[in-house]
């Protein structure tokens, strides 16, 4: 896929003042700092268009993006160990949620993974709970190359075997590098494939 055109259409707090659901949506999550905001930048091969930070917490709103005229990619809010209060947390969950569960033009939610860590227990429990909501997801491992070739193999088996554990079905998954650009092309094409099975322009 080619991305043309990427551009910034807001931020928002509110599911019921998010942009209209008329377009193919993809969202973007994980624990704080994983890369979200790092990743949307390298697909859509644009530097700045999602704001980037080495502070845990940074994006804190459904942060919307419009590709090619045609179809949004999101940028949610990270979960785990951002220095946020509990009420703060709380907020944060119950807008995630929100959108998770009833954005109804959200074609599949990536959930971003570190993967110089072996397994954490809530990267486990956030695809655990996707799964008793039944929402597609697929699984991005993220800074792949900040690790030897080894050591991230041997995480992301640790991770899909305890997923295992669990599922029937194990969801797809991705490796990426922000330094490489590795991943990318992947990830469009499946977006691409998506695009064109729901009627989008890709």
């Amino acid at each position: 896929m080619n991305i043309q055109s990427a551009t910034y259409i807001g931020s928002f707090v509110d599911l019921e003042k998010c942009p209209k659901a008329d377009k193919p949506e993809y969202a973007f999550i994980g624990r704080s700092n994983v890369g979200k905001s790092s990743l949307i930048n390298m697909l859509t091969n644009k530097k700045n268009l999602a704001k980037t930070s080495g502070h845990p917490g940074k994006t804190q709103t459904i942060n919307y993006f419009l590709i090619n005229e045609s179809w949004n990619l999101v940028d949610l809010p990270g979960y785990g160990f951002a220095k946020v209060s509990v009420q703060q947390r709380e907020k944060w969950e119950k807008m995630i949620e929100n959108y998770i569960r009833k954005r109804k033009n959200l074609i599949c939610l990536f959930v971003l993974v570190d993967s110089r860590l072996t397994p954490q227990k809530n990267d486990l429990d956030f695809v655990n709970q996707l799964g008793e909501w039944q929402i597609p997801f697929t699984v991005i491992f993220t800074k792949t190359d900040k690790n030897t070739q080894s050591e991230t193999a041997k995480n992301i088996k640790a991770f899909m075997e305890e997923m295992k554990s669990r599922w029937e079905f194990l969801p797809p998954y991705f490796q990426t590098s922000i330094v490489k650009k590795s991943g990318r092309d992947e990830i469009l094409e499946l977006m691409e494939e998506y695009n064109i099975r729901f009627g989008a322009i890709a």
